[in-house]
């Protein structure tokens, strides 16, 4: 495992967070297959017994995915590793609560959430990592509560210097089979319920899974 790899993910983002978010915004005005995942996700955690419940956001970026949640009525809220995304995120949405933290350790009670989402925020860590991350979800998402995971498919990574405007960038982005990601969640005690291939024929072919836990 990179020993730095929070530090340069963190130092990275920071750099290019405000033109990140001019990029992706507006994103889900022209992918219905997005918006359709994210509809999926809002309606499965508000169907609890109680209705629905805080739903983390983890590694929110700029905020666009956590202000769409909130706009189909889910209780969402976000963290990220970057200070600098999370002054963009409060810049854009006001409203909204985004807070500094890293999903390798939340600042969570167990069993405090209905939900949780990592939407392409799972690609700069090593996979070293990626199991006690999962138990850190599902030490922090509720019995009955749901998980989604997005990520680029594939295998192996590729050293990212320069992105998002043409700014300096040192992360490693990985890509990882959908039967992968679905291991590792249940190796952490969540109930794989859904899987979907995003563009399976592409340069960039996206996966989504979704879990209960």
């Amino acid at each position: 495992m990179t020993a730095d790899w929070l530090a340069d993910t963190r130092t990275s983002y920071d750099t290019v967070a405000a033109d990140y978010a001019t990029i992706v915004r507006g994103i889900f005005g022209t992918d219905a297959y997005l918006r359709g995942v994210l509809r999926l996700f809002a309606d499965l955690t508000a169907g609890g017994s109680d209705g629905g419940g805080p739903v983390l956001d983890a590694g929110c970026g700029p905020g666009h995915v956590t202000a769409h949640l909130a706009g189909l009525g889910v209780d969402a809220f976000g963290v990220d590793l970057s200070p600098g995304m999370i002054e963009v995120a409060r810049r854009d949405h006001p409203g909204l609560r985004f807070e500094v933290g890293t999903m390798t350790a939340l600042d969570l009670p167990a069993a405090s959430l209905a939900g949780l989402l990592a939407w392409w925020s799972l690609v700069h860590v090593p996979d070293e990592a990626l199991p006690s991350i999962m138990a850190e979800f599902r030490r922090v998402v509720r019995p009955g509560g749901v998980v989604l995971l997005g990520f680029h498919v594939g295998s192996g990574s590729r050293h990212k210097t320069e992105g998002y405007g043409g700014h300096p960038m040192d992360v490693h982005v990985y890509r990882r089979g959908i039967a992968e990601l679905s291991g590792l969640l249940v190796s952490a005690g969540f109930t794989v319920e859904t899987e979907i291939a995003l563009q399976p024929l592409s340069e960039r072919p996206g996966g989504i899974v979704i879990a209960r836990s």
